[in-house]
């Protein structure tokens, strides 16, 4: 079979960073193709050379047999490459229609022909098998259809091969599946995909082949069928990985945050409560109130109604400074925007909230000496990469940044620990780690509050789940009784078993 996409010796280097040495990949014309690695392995960059972002400073581009000379978006698009990003590129506001067609409009005369773009979707999503209404707006679809629009975008612009930046992030286990054979039916149609992923059960579900890259370089390719998720996390990070984390049983004592009928933004009216020693999850299709859930709980946002007490402070109209004080850590379910400060240093992130605290702070000025010795320990403790705490943190990868982070936050030792999507974005060996220590946390006697779209990761790792849908709880099952299908079931709106 003739190759979609030929990567032959690349190699792109950075300021302080090294992203691909020798990197070979050669994907096939009509195949699903997978790449996996740890965090900074070099998969985006090497997507980003793919997809025109970047020029590599050296090897050999070749897309259906044709050699890359012009690194720009807009040859990568005309060579038939599509971007599916895993946040979403669309305006909420407008129709199905008008977000497919954006840039492209197709006019009569000086109007917008609304008629012809809606005729075009239609027929784009029944030649490829992607049902979706040109007239809805985007603001009003669930995350699943949401996904479908993004695919459509590409393939009107003619996109023969499509790489999906993971792509199940924020689906349900039922949309993920949906997904799958949307996948299925793009390569039967001789599409050719490439998607990025750390979830391992995802690559062994769609993908026939794989490509593991590790530290920037090419560990191997292999089909699907001859490696098991153990193999493949190990071919990620060189060694083993334990992927069921024993947890003792909790002994949960006295209530830490005690929540009563808050209200605010898409949150209607929840009661709740974490006690000292137990996990509490919050689980739910994104855009279900859990994002007012935490601002509200962090600070970040007062409560429309009902009341929020941490370790019996009434604290649901607070600012972020006295949810701190209380005993808060919390990790932002966006890293970038909530969790770091981009040019500030590694080691001055790893302080941030407590840059005034004597320790590192004489007379209004940083001590460097007492901010620099405990970054190294935190970078050596969660295998920060690169390990140099005076790199940028917006030099880093997208898991490095999140490992930056989780160590700052788990290093306050907090009383109540509220984690949104601590995972999110790093690979399956910082899992293990991150995993491990929020149970560390609940042994130590914290209270935690874990909000993910991760079914597997509520599974392993909470004691009771709430379930959240359209803002308020649809249930709360024990952890030992939950299935991922029965969640699935809740977050969807339906009736439990």
């Amino acid at each position: 079979m003739a190759a979609a996409v030929e990567m032959v010796g690349i190699e792109k280097r950075f300021p302080r960073v090294v992203a691909n040495v020798g990197v070979n990949l050669v994907v096939e014309e009509g195949e699903i193709h997978a790449l996996a690695g740890e965090n900074g392995a070099g998969k985006s960059t090497l997507m980003k050379i793919l997809c025109g972002l970047h020029a590599p400073d050296a090897g050999v581009v070749r897309i259906f047999g044709r050699e890359v000379t012009d690194f720009r978006p807009a040859a990568a698009i005309a060579a038939g490459i599509g971007m599916v990003h895993q946040h979403f590129m669309q305006v909420p506001t407008l129709t199905v229609a008008e977000n497919v067609v954006l840039g492209e409009e197709p006019r009569r005369g000086p109007f917008f022909d609304r008629r012809r773009a809606e005729e075009r979707v239609a027929e784009l999503g029944s030649r490829f098998g992607l049902p979706v209404d040109p007239r809805a707006r985007i603001e009003d679809l669930p995350v699943g259809l949401q996904q479908r629009v993004e695919i459509l975008k590409v393939l009107a612009r003619g996109a023969r091969v499509l790489i999906l930046d993971e792509p199940t992030a924020v689906l349900t286990p039922q949309e993920s599946e949906s997904l799958y054979a949307t996948l299925r039916s793009l390569k039967s149609q001789g599409r050719t995909v490439i998607f990025i992923s750390h979830k391992l059960r995802e690559v062994r579900a769609a993908a026939d082949r794989l490509t593991v890259l590790r530290r920037g370089r090419t560990v191997g390719t292999v089909p699907i069928g001859e490696v098991d998720e153990a193999k493949i996390a190990e071919m990620m990070i060189g060694r083993p990985v334990l992927f069921e984390i024993e947890k003792t049983p909790a002994a949960p004592a006295g209530a830490v945050l005690e929540v009563r009928d808050l209200a605010g933004g898409r949150l209607r009216g929840v009661t709740f409560d974490v006690r000292a020693g137990e996990i509490v999850g919050v689980a739910g299709v994104e855009g279900n109130g859990q994002s007012e859930l935490v601002e509200i709980l962090s600070g970040l946002r007062q409560a429309g109604s009902g009341t929020a007490r941490l370790r019996g402070r009434e604290l649901s109209r607070a600012g972020p400074a006295a949810w701190f004080e209380a005993g808060l850590g919390v990790i932002p379910e966006d890293r970038n925007l909530r969790g770091l400060i981009g040019e500030m240093s590694v080691a001055d992130n790893l302080i941030l909230g407590r840059h005034r605290q004597p320790r590192y702070s004489r007379a209004g000025i940083v001590a460097g000496a007492a901010r620099d010795a405990d970054a190294a320990g935190l970078v050596e403790r969660f295998d920060i990469r690169p390990a140099d705490p005076r790199a940028e943190a917006e030099s880093l990868s997208g898991g490095n940044r999140q490992k930056v982070v989780v160590a700052r936050e788990l290093s306050r030792v907090p009383g109540l620990l509220v984690a949104a999507h601590p995972t999110r974005g790093v690979d399956v060996g910082a899992i293990e780690f991150i995993h491990r220590s929020i149970l560390a946390e609940r042994a130590r006697g914290a209270a935690v509050l874990l909000v993910s779209s991760e079914l597997p990761e509520i599974l392993a790792l909470a004691d009771r789940i709430l379930v959240l849908c359209g803002g308020a709880i649809a249930g709360e099952v024990r952890g030992a009784e939950a299935t991922e299908r029965g969640l699935g079931v809740l977050m969807t709106g339906g009736a439990p078993a």
